[in-house]
């Protein structure tokens, strides 16, 4: 009988020990889920207004997977880019400086090497310059970039493989991604020669590659910590793909058609990266990014048919509004919650520091951004008390500083006499119409002290008057 206890009280306990064990191994498997790194997807389109989209007020493109991408994680109103032209935008996108001190300031600049298409003047990233695919891979990612670079041309140091990107496929130089037909691309240093557009064909349809790639690379790194940057090149001219789909039978414009059926084209793409996620049993550890890289473009009867930019005054190019405020989301399943809108003000500069935070990494001194990670999360920030600074040397030439509700342009700054400082309330005025500089003149001071502060002179980008 005593013995029979025994053994009733011997299986009782290891019972309990095997209970503890799994506790102890569940808690375990917790923890390491918790503190797995997430995968990272940054997904830019090209030109695309800040009204283009279902979510931002569209009606008349069809954007559903994006719409849906709104609805499961967190919508911004007031994210801007790092400038209103392609290049200098993704170089304050890459090393979290904006144009007052980031290395492309502009698509040219003075000493610049001769693009692959024809131009002088391109300016390359130099090995100095810390990009945020360096900070990610020096964490343990996996950084692959597809799609339109502009920040290097062959054989300098502004390759993407030398920028901290192990896997490149695209173009290196932003004028010949205008073609969506082109002879080749590169994949890392080599040209990719796409067959199907030789002798004048068209059926190589450069988007479609690189959403195939986007899944592929997606598919070799699902078991690993991993960095996908996708910049696509739509819907920015030429407007030009297979397929009118949707809206071949409008009686529009045919670039208004295009213009539309590559957003929807772009649409699908971002559904079926996110399929590809669920698929692959990554999808709550990965966080989804999409924005664009400034406003939309110049061509004033698109816009006015799809009211691109609305409610905002100026296009692609321009200090106002139009031209740099973007849409941006931001999904991460558990982590964002659902149907987040945001105001919170931030720029391109600040994606390199919040995606450092996000992966564990730390933050490269004397940038300009600011993680917000804590607004991702749910958490309140205030970052009234800094500025979000641009310059831009095409046109007239002009800069602009946001502090707080308060923006301030100057333009003609190629001009020894430049344009006096405007200054607009943007909280109550977000098209831009009244300016206050005459009832605010200790704000005009302050921009013009803000404006001197947050520029460092550079040898490739110079307002003309200051020209030898």
């Amino acid at each position: 009988m005593i013995k029979k206890r025994k053994n009733v009280l011997y299986a009782i306990l290891v019972f309990f020990i095997l209970i503890v064990f799994k506790l102890i191994k569940e808690r375990e498997v917790v923890q390491i889920s918790q503190f797995k790194k997430p995968n990272i997807i940054f997904i830019m389109a090209d030109d695309l207004g800040y009204a283009d989209l279902g979510c931002y007020g569209q009606k008349i493109i069809q954007t559903p997977n994006i719409d849906k991408l709104a609805k499961e994680g967190m919508r911004f109103t007031q994210t801007y880019s790092g400038s209103s032209v392609c290049a200098p935008a993704r170089s304050v996108l890459m090393t979290g400086l904006h144009t007052g001190h980031t290395r492309v300031r502009g698509n040219f600049g003075l000493g610049g090497v001769k693009g692959l298409a024809g131009i002088e003047g391109r300016i390359p990233l130099m090995e100095e310059d810390i990009t945020v695919a360096e900070v990610l891979k020096n964490a343990g990612y996996r950084t692959g970039m597809i799609g339109k670079w502009g920040l290097g041309e062959p054989n300098t140091e502004g390759e993407p493989n030398s920028q901290g990107f192990d896997e490149f496929y695209g173009f290196l130089n932003q004028r010949r991604a205008h073609s969506y037909y082109p002879d080749y691309v590169w994949k890392n240093r080599k040209k990719a020669i796409l067959l199907g557009n030789s002798d004048g064909n068209r059926k190589d349809y450069t988007h479609d590659i690189f959403a195939n790639e986007a899944i592929e690379f997606i598919e070799r790194n699902q078991n690993n910590p991993f960095f996908l940057y996708l910049p696509l090149c739509i819907p920015h001219s030429n407007y030009e793909l297979p397929d009118l789909g949707a809206y071949k039978h409008q009686k529009w414009d045919t670039d208004a058609k295009a213009y539309a059926a590559m957003i929807s084209l772009m649409d699908v793409t971002v559904g079926r990266i996110l399929q590809k996620l669920k698929e692959s049993n990554i999808d709550e550890n990965t966080i989804v990014f999409f924005t664009s890289d400034n406003g939309a473009a110049e061509s004033t009867q698109i816009w006015k048919l799809f009211k691109s930019n609305s409610p905002l005054r100026g296009v692609k190019r321009d200090p106002y509004e139009g031209g740099i405020r973007v849409p941006m989301i931001v999904r991460y399943p558990n982590v964002i919650a659902q149907g987040e809108i945001s105001d919170l003000p931030w720029y391109f500069a600040d994606v390199l520091p919040t995606l450092a935070e996000l992966s564990g990494a730390s933050i490269p001194a004397s940038i300009d951004g600011t993680s917000i990670l804590a607004t991702l999360k749910g958490g309140k920030q205030d970052l009234s008390n800094r500025n979000m600074y641009w310059e831009f040397y095409e046109k007239d030439g002009w800069r602009a500083v946001r502090f707080g509700d308060w923006k301030a342009i100057q333009r003609g700054m190629h001009n020894k006499e430049h344009q006096p400082i405007e200054i607009y309330n943007i909280n109550n005025d977000i098209s831009e119409t009244n300016n206050l500089a005459a009832k605010y003149p200790a704000l005009v001071e302050k921009a013009k002290q803000i404006f001197e502060e947050s520029h460092i002179p550079s040898e490739h980008y110079v307002w003309n008057y200051l020209k030898k």
